[in-house]
């Protein structure tokens, strides 16, 4: 393993003993949710995790080295610092260069996972292609990374802030299949669904631990998207939320926010016209992401 990387003792043993691991992103730690809330979420879906027969590895940058999974003290301090880098592609090797802590994006915690031999990787949601792409050129690097890197992302669809049909598009000229876990149409995130629909279905893990066991015995380079509606229940009603994303997003431009720093912008405001709906809906679909993930890992260790 390069010495810039560390793996956590329970994931070092997961290995040794050939259990499956699940990797969590720390971006939504660091620059999703206010502390405390954040450690308790991430030791909550690291629990579901657990109890749904894998190994969690949240994944972070702390003083200059990549951690493949936390311990609580660990977790606590990500949760708790103050100005942690928020981690993609490109700023990795800076950071652990210069011995900063850094939280990974969808991009970076995918590099890190395949470095660290995991297939499965859950999180909210991916990035993709920002509105107005065609003036600004924003794209998220999260859409380049499942174009070379073999792991699976279990998520709610592409953040609903986003160009939904520009984001399937790309994906499908790099080659990313999107299957919908349970579901014909691409989850928007917040609502259980858009105008757009996926490449495959499937209805259970085993199905889709098949199909990533497959892709990648075929050699055929690269990630999958696994898109995993929220809970009905937790669902928020799309003319509403879809009102609220149309209101920041103008309020964004007015600002002049741009690059890496709309994402967060954009969630702290719709967080805050929802009266914290928004924060509320994103930890019950992550948490259902979890015991998805869970799933699939479980089978596709199993199919090895």
């Amino acid at each position: 393993m390069n010495k810039s990387i560390k793996l956590s003792r329970e994931v070092l043993e997961a290995r040794e003993n050939n259990k499956p691991v699940v990797a969590l992103e720390s971006t939504i730690i660091s620059h999703g949710m206010p502390y405390p809330q954040n450690v308790q979420t991430a030791r909550e879906v690291e629990q579901i995790i657990r109890d749904n027969g894998a190994v969690p590895a949240t994944i972070a940058i702390l003083n200059g080295t990549i951690h493949v999974g936390l311990t609580d003290d660990e977790l606590e301090t990500l949760g708790s610092a103050e100005n942690v880098a928020k981690a993609s592609r490109r700023d990795l090797p800076y950071l652990t260069a210069t011995k900063q802590h850094g939280a990974t994006t969808v991009a970076a915690t995918m590099i890190c996972a395949e470095r660290a031999g995991i297939d499965v990787f859950v999180t909210g949601g991916i990035g993709g292609v920002h509105r107005d792409a065609e003036k600004t050129m924003d794209i998220s690097a999260d859409l380049e990374e499942l174009a070379k890197t073999n792991v699976a992302v279990v998520c709610a669809g592409a953040k609903s802030i986003l160009d939904l049909g520009l984001t399937m598009e790309y994906l499908e000229t790099k080659g990313v299949p999107v299957i919908g876990f349970g579901t014909d149409q691409l989850p928007a995130f917040f609502t259980r669904s858009s105008e757009f629909p996926v490449n495959f279905r499937v209805d259970s893990a085993e199905t889709a631990a098949s199909v990533l066991h497959d892709k990648w015995a075929l050699e055929l380079q690269g990630g999958a998207v696994i898109a995993n509606p929220i809970p009905a229940e937790h669902a928020m009603e799309e003319a509403h939320i879809s009102a609220i994303i149309d209101k920041a997003l103008k309020e964004a431009i007015a600002a002049g926010i741009t690059g890496k720093d709309t994402t967060p912008y954009l969630l702290q405001r719709i967080h805050d016209l929802t009266d914290g709906g928004s924060l509320k809906a994103n930890i019950a679909l992550v948490k259902h992401n979890a015991e998805i993930g869970s799933a699939i890992a479980v089978s596709l260790n199993e199919m090895k």
